[in-house]
């Protein structure tokens, strides 16, 4: 360990052996949080889990649901489908004795994406197996790790006799892989700090922008008949294809305009529409009625969701006014997730130089930054609180994939920057 230029010497080093001497613990509490599958609008046992490990450490604790007429009022909410969680926030609050720090938001989502085949995956998805140094399951790196990481430094300050001195707030959100509603219901709930710390698997480095992200859905009719006379029907999933590659033109016109951000300038292709979901068809020997495509698209920092949404739906417009059929069965398009801008992170904020020698003293190396061409929570932090908005957290890989990791040793060494950061950006005062 590097020691930190402004701590005490001595404290860093009683905070890194606390660390070491609660890790055991660590990760058997990150393999119970992986261990309970929490896929969208199955989060609830997850959170009451959460809920009982934050208040028997003594933090006041807030539960509350998802506010739809308020999310739907705000502009930079997802849109509210049928799939919406109705699982709860959680919030462990901690607040000082005195008020002589500065006050700060920990964040973490325990919502995960599906697990996809179990089949393919070396050991279950959901065992939480540990070999060769990583920990392998769904969330395992995105972000349960991160939760535990942030958790824990807040007990190994605890363990040297110290809390900090100032107001905390450690939020445990949902619908962060698909509105981003959960964060914002914290900001809508009325959570203000002067900086919020986000432990997602970021490789050891500070995130300084993120794209933002657009979900919809199209909708496609067709005129269903026996396939001996399929010229005499319309086939919704063959006009579905259609569509799926007119919109790769969109994507092709979005990322020749990534120099208009030079942090995106030199990446080949930031913006990436995806085909997550097809559905359609009912027989192999009928023409189909009825297809659907979900898709994703990201968006620059400074883009305009609203304005994006409504080129998205022109171009639609357009590729369908040339097509023979859908020119007279215009195909639906439903907004079904994600309405989410971008963000960037000025540098020369005090919170990311504190940050930096918290990384610095724990890794043994300076921190770098790079930027992710995907969703990050942080977002609502920076674009509504206007506050420095640090995504920072452990080695991770496969994400959204199949044998998802986590490093094992990456976790103590940002368990104790996170401590770290905590002791110098919040002050600390004795338990």
């Amino acid at each position: 360990m590097t020691l930190h230029q402004t701590l005490p010497s001595d404290l860093q080093k009683s905070v890194a052996a606390a660390v070491d001497a609660g890790f055991d613990a660590q990760i058997a509490l990150t393999q119970e949080l992986v261990r309970q599958p929490s896929q969208r609008g199955s989060e609830h046992a997850m959170q009451e889990l959460v809920f009982a490990e934050l208040e028997r450490r003594g933090l006041a604790m807030e539960r509350f649901a998802m506010d739809r007429a308020a999310l739907e009022a705000h502009p930079g909410a997802g849109k509210w489908s049928e799939q919406h969680s109705d699982a709860p926030v959680v919030t462990g609050i901690h607040r000082p004795r005195a008020e002589t720090g500065r006050s700060l938001i920990l964040q973490g989502h325990v919502d995960v994406v599906p697990a996809g085949p179990e089949a393919l995956w070396t050991s279950p998805p959901y065992e939480a197996d540990i070999r060769g140094g990583r920990m392998y399951g769904r969330g395992a790196g995105d972000m349960k790790s991160g939760l535990a990481c942030a958790i824990f430094a807040l007990d190994a300050l605890r363990a040297c006799g110290w809390q900090p001195a100032a107001t905390l707030y450690l939020e445990s959100v949902i619908e962060e892989e698909s509105t981003g509603n959960g964060a914002l219901m914290t900001h809508l709930h009325g959570y203000r700090a002067e900086a919020a710390l986000i432990p997602e698997p970021t490789g050891e480095s500070l995130v300084r922008a993120n794209t933002g992200v657009i979900w919809f859905r199209i909708e496609f009719s067709g005129i269903p008949c026996h396939v001996s006379q399929m010229g005499e029907g319309q086939n919704a999933i063959d006009a579905a294809i259609r569509i799926i590659g007119e919109m790769r033109e969109m994507e092709r016109i979005w990322n020749a305009r990534r120099g208009e951000n030079p942090l995106f300038a030199g990446l080949a292709k930031p913006i990436n529409l995806n085909v997550g979901k097809i559905e359609g068809g009912e027989w192999a020997s009928s023409v189909p009625a009825a297809a659907a495509v979900d898709f994703r698209i990201s968006l620059l920092p400074g883009w305009k969701a609203d304005e994006c949404a409504a080129e998205i739906e022109r171009h639609l417009r357009e590729i369908a006014s040339e097509d023979p059929y859908l020119s007279e069965n215009p195909p639906k398009l439903i907004w079904n997730g994600f309405m989410a801008e971008g963000y960037e992170l000025a540098p020369g904020s005090e919170a990311e130089a504190v940050l930096g020698r918290a990384h610095e003293a724990a890794a043994g190396r300076p921190m770098g930054s790079h930027v992710m061409p995907a969703y990050l929570d942080a977002r609502v932090h920076a674009l509504y609180e206007g506050i420095p908005a640090l995504n920072y957290g452990p080695v991770a890989g496969v994400l959204h994939g199949i044998d998802e990791w986590v490093e094992i040793e990456s976790l103590r060494r940002v368990t104790l920057a996170i401590a770290l950061f905590i002791a110098e950006w919040c002050g600390l005062e004795p338990v």
